[in-house]
């Protein structure tokens, strides 16, 4: 599902994020990423989202070579991917049903599509009473649910999460770390990136360290 073949990112300012990184992460794997603040966990989420592109290597996803993608297909690429951010990034002047119904309603999904999809996704996260609050009625833990829930409503084959638990406590942070374990088990890949070493090494996935912008290790 993911590959990067010597991959290097160096900004304009001169600052070298990724130095040479490759991995392989197989379709519907669950893999962990860590490193330290500035290890470059969050510039390569943004290489596999076409955030930023890549200053020197090659990235695959799904079959395609991104160096090589074009501008216009980038919202189509972007649309097999969800993502989940450690901030939520929810609009609270809308209820939850419509910040999950976001990128369904962007996509040009009919209205009765879009709330089977809604309510679908919002049962999954165990939210589904919620669906006329506005989210900042919700708790952190709750809110890092509809984020989601909106980040799963189009069925990525790829689900990415930088920092998903950044925010919770650690009995709130093992239920969102088994919440992307129940979607990887229906068939979804997941990459998460996390400084949340206790909680990782708990569980039985692969994790991926980086350091400096390098790949320090590869774990079972």
């Amino acid at each position: 599902m993911i590959e990067f073949d010597s991959v290097s990112k160096r900004y304009s300012t001169g600052h070298e994020a990724l130095n040479r990184v490759s991995f392989k992460i197989p379709r519907e794997e669950m893999v962990f990423l860590t490193g330290h603040s500035g290890a470059g966990k969050s510039t390569l989420l943004k290489l596999i989202m076409l955030m930023e592109r890549p200053s020197a290597g090659q990235i695959i996803v799904d079959g395609q070579d991104l160096k090589q993608m074009p501008q216009r297909q980038i919202p189509f690429h972007r649309r097999k991917v969800g993502v989940v951010f450690q901030n939520h990034q929810l609009l609270f002047d809308r209820t939850v049903f419509d910040n999950v119904a976001l990128p369904l309603i962007i996509e040009g999904h009919p209205p009765r599509e879009i709330g089977r999809r809604v309510r679908a996704a919002l049962d999954k996260v165990g939210l589904l009473k919620y669906e006329k609050l506005n989210p900042i009625a919700l708790s952190g833990g709750e809110q890092q649910r509809v984020g989601i829930a909106r980040a799963v409503v189009n069925k990525p084959a790829l689900l990415l999460a930088d920092e998903p638990t950044g925010n919770l406590d650690p009995e709130l942070s093992a239920e969102i770390m088994h919440l992307f374990e129940e979607f990887n088990q229906v068939g979804v890949t997941v990459l998460v990136a996390t400084h949340d070493i206790a909680l990782i090494n708990s569980m039985d996935h692969r994790i991926l360290s980086l350091s400096h912008g390098m790949t320090a290790g590869v774990g079972t």
